[in-house]
């Protein structure tokens, strides 16, 4: 993929790679400089180009205090990360500063994906950031935000995963968001499209499972045998709903079964009441009991 260095609002020098075999980036903020020549750190300066036992032992360092990542997971994860210099871990760390992303963050995306320590930034990254920017519409300013909710997503390749998981959506008509960039690194065939076909399975058709998962993006994030499996069942089975209620209200599915939906379907069926599911669940536990015991004061007339 070529790179658009001068459409990503960042200095033309960060997007073109050094000729040098390493390098120190300029710092994006103040708080971003490495600090190498603390009394607990060594300086690179006192080791000579042969001493790779120590330069290993720095790097270790480096990981564990400066991005407090773990070492002996990076090493398990990544065995590339063994051999790669220092010079190349400051360069990710760079790129993902330079947009926004702040160390205590990055430190946890680093940690979460240690393959990402030895990543070409101009081969892996930038091209994850261009395509957020560009061919997704998100914002500057919330690219920090997609990535921080879904570091995933700077593992993922642009062409095989990133670009059809945004046509599938784009096409169902969903504006892809910071708060949704999460779907983005759902398989189309393996993820997305066996979940569409489940709830068409349930008696709805098309257009509407479309117009609730616009409604409620988060059902493309819900697990099919662990979610809606059991909810729909229980929906359709013990509460002996009507699938049309789901197109009323598609939020019903991410409710807890045994920690919400059971047991105020009990209650209201103990004392002979029923609620549309959007009363009966999107209310406080406190607000729910208050409205069990208003029901039945009306019944009984006082």
């Amino acid at each position: 993929m070529t790179l658009r260095p001068h459409t990503l609002f960042l200095p033309q020098a960060s997007l073109t790679p050094s000729p040098k075999p390493s390098f120190t980036p300029k710092p994006h903020s103040s708080s971003f400089t490495p600090i190498l020549n603390s009394p607990n750190y060594p300086s690179l300066s006192l080791h000579s180009p042969t001493d790779s036992g120590l330069l290993f032992r720095e790097k270790l360092i480096y990981l564990e205090t400066h991005l407090n990542v773990n070492p002996q997971k990076a090493l398990l994860k990544n065995p590339d990360f063994r051999s790669c210099p220092l010079s190349s871990i400051i360069s990710v760390e760079h790129c993902l500063s330079s947009m926004g992303i702040e160390r205590s963050a990055m430190g946890r995306i680093l940690d979460m994906h240690p393959e990402l320590l030895t990543a070409d930034p101009h081969l892996r990254l930038y091209p994850v950031f261009d395509f957020l920017l560009h061919d997704a519409r998100i914002p500057f300013p919330n690219i920090r935000k997609s990535i921080v909710r879904c570091p995933r997503l700077l593992v993922c390749d642009v062409t095989t995963q990133l670009r059809p998981a945004l046509l599938f959506l784009t096409h169902l008509g969903l504006r892809v968001t910071c708060q949704t960039t999460v779907l983005l690194v759902s398989s189309v065939k393996g993820t997305l499209v066996p979940k569409i076909e489940y709830l068409e399975s349930l008696g709805l058709c098309h257009a509407d499972v479309v117009n609730m998962v616009i409604r409620s993006p988060a059902l493309l994030t819900l697990s099919i045998r662990n979610n809606f499996v059991p909810k729909a069942e229980y929906l359709l089975g013990e509460m002996k709903r009507d699938v049309k209620e789901l197109k009323r209200f598609p939020q019903y599915f991410s409710f807890s079964l045994e920690g919400k939906i059971k047991p105020r379907h009990r209650l209201l069926v103990e004392h002979g009441f029923s609620l549309p599911l959007r009363e009966m669940l999107r209310v406080s536990d406190g607000e729910f009991n208050t409205m069990l015991i208003e029901m039945r004061l009306d019944c009984r007339g006082l």
